[in-house]
């Protein structure tokens, strides 16, 4: 399969999978618009909650990182500005989910 379909497919597939975790997430979260902090905790102590959301992190940030590399190849059209910020966009991606998943596993 060529890459470009690949990344499509990815693409469209993680797109599928967030709609049913944004659905999860905002109703969630609205649910504790009201709570104090240890109803909070509560919620986010659980198991099923925080595999829950770490598939929901990993899922939109898959997304997004080739969403906006999308952006990157149509838009910039010097090839090693474009490999940076590729790069740049991939590490920011790793690091940012992976410092949310120990913070959300320290809860």
């Amino acid at each position: 399969m060529i890459k470009a379909t690949k990344k499509w497919l990815i693409i469209k597939i993680s797109s599928g999978l967030l709609i049913p975790f944004m659905a999860w997430f905002i109703i969630n979260i609205v649910s504790l618009l009201d709570a104090n902090s240890s109803q909070t905790l509560v919620t986010f102590s659980n198991l099923s909650t925080k595999i829950t959301m770490f598939l929901f992190i990993v899922i939109a940030f898959v997304f997004y990182t080739l969403t906006i590399s999308e952006v990157f190849e149509d838009y910039i059209s010097n090839l090693k500005i474009k490999n940076a910020a590729n790069r740049l966009l991939v590490l920011f991606s790793i690091l940012f989910t992976v410092l949310l998943i120990i913070f959300l596993i320290k809860i």
